[in-house]
């Protein structure tokens, strides 16, 4: 009988349909609202979720008595991160940012996307809590893709392709972000000693070993001493994916292993570990109408609506003109500068990495962290509604003019429907 192997090419019909389902991003970013909404209803339907997320579990000698709501930030979310630094990887690899030329303008959308946002949140903020400057600088991969595939059918693909180059490079420097600026502590030892199973792990996928109880031991083994060491145990994931080959040993054409493992891994993020962590993460108390309201007048959450929403917007779109304008990069001839705009407003859509930021920065729990979600999901909120609205409307155009080539048989550009 043909078993179900994680790394293996074996698994069962059913199986295999239900992850092909979940790879889907419409269902992906579905899921992941899904458990924003629930969070936010048990978080204002008593004490039962507040309980829940902090009730600790783990061995405390290993550094692991975590709570629910730290095994999903700092657990569950190294899936995500896993899945996309394997993304990236690829990316830089044999995808768009090999070519520096195609990579130009969203590589540096990326960063103005990160630098204004980050510019606005302090300008608001002035004299007052700081701690938060990076919350409104992440894009939600997951979040941002869902809302174009459902509103995007019709949009060219180099708009797909300019969103997630910014989308991987933003997480990228996100990652550097949160190991740099929110390790408050670093044991150096345990750091060093995560790299003996990581190099292990390296050194079996480079020779294109796919043994699932050999490999995920060393993971798990890297993720705990990662943690253990102080630095955010995320960063383990993007390690033990940035070790993971993207061609294939026999230099033919086809999925290498980094493929390979995304494939497998991509329906676990998307259907466990973000939801998940989405769930513990998003649940903000609202004390009525006027304890929303109340929350909104914050110096934090409108540092965080204000970046989200002004600052992604102004900051990616201002950056890929300015380069266009002064650079010999060009944006893609398929692209207009409207369907950017409505781009670099979906870019605002900063809800995974976000929330993680706002932990990281004031504590879970804390009334700041009340704040920061109160300012995340209004903020990622009206992103998306602008964006649908300008990206929606570029659909229908996009639209028409494939109507237009469809019936345009002679190529003279007019609609042999309208001709004698």
């Amino acid at each position: 009988m043909a078993q179900s192997r994680l790394f293996g090419r074996g698994s069962w019909p059913e199986a295999s349909r239900i992850a092909d389902i979940l790879r889907q991003e419409t269902l992906g970013g579905a899921l992941l609202l899904g458990a924003t909404i629930v969070a936010i209803l048990a978080a204002n339907l008593g004490d039962g979720y507040a309980s829940l997320r902090d009730t600790a579990i783990g061995p405390d000698s290993l550094h692991l008595h975590l709570t629910l709501g730290g095994w999903a930030a700092d657990g569950l979310l190294a899936i995500f991160f896993f899945v996309a630094g394997l993304e990236l990887k690829r990316e830089f690899v044999a995808g768009d940012l090999r070519d520096p030329s195609r990579a130009a303008l969203p590589v540096v959308a990326a960063i103005g996307g990160m630098a204004v946002p980050a510019l606005v949140f302090v300008a608001i903020n002035l004299g007052g809590s700081l701690e938060g400057w990076a919350i409104p600088t992440a894009t939600d991969i997951a979040f941002a893709l869902a809302v174009l595939a459902v509103i995007g059918s019709h949009l060219p693909s180099a708009l797909r392709t300019f969103l997630l180059t910014l989308a991987v490079v933003d997480d990228l420097l996100a990652i550097i972000i949160i190991a740099v600026v929110y390790t408050q502590t670093l044991h150096i030892g345990y750091l060093l000693l995560a790299l003996v199973p990581l190099a292990i792990f390296t050194l079996l996928v480079q020779r294109r070993v796919r043994t699932w109880w050999i490999l995920l031991p060393l993971a798990g083994l890297t993720w705990g001493l990662v943690h253990a060491s102080g630095i955010h145990a995320t960063v383990a994931g993007v390690l033990l994916a940035f070790a993971v080959p993207v061609l294939r040993r026999d230099g033919n054409d086809g999925p290498g292993l980094a493929q390979h493992f995304e494939h497998r891994f991509r329906p676990i993020s998307a259907a466990v570990a973000v939801p998940i962590f989405a769930f513990f993460s998003a649940g903000v108390e609202i004390d009525g109408w006027s304890g929303f309201t109340d929350a909104l007048t914050e110096p934090i959450t409108l540092g965080i609506i204000a970046g989200l929403f002004v600052g992604k917007t102004v900051g990616v779109f201002g950056a890929t003109w300015l380069v266009s304008r002064f650079t010999r990069a060009r944006l893609d001839d398929d692209l207009e500068w409207l369907d950017v705009v409505g781009l670099a407003m979906l870019a605002g859509v900063g809800f995974t990495v976000s929330l993680l930021i706002g932990e990281l920065a004031y504590g879970a729990g804390s009334p700041a962290d009340e704040q920061v979600k109160t300012g995340v999901l209004v903020g990622s909120f009206v992103s998306a509604v602008g964006a649908g609205l300008i990206l929606r409307g570029r659909n229908r155009r996009y639209r028409l003019i494939e109507l237009r080539e469809q019936h345009d048989d002679d190529g003279d550009g007019v609609p042999d429907v309208y001709q004698a």
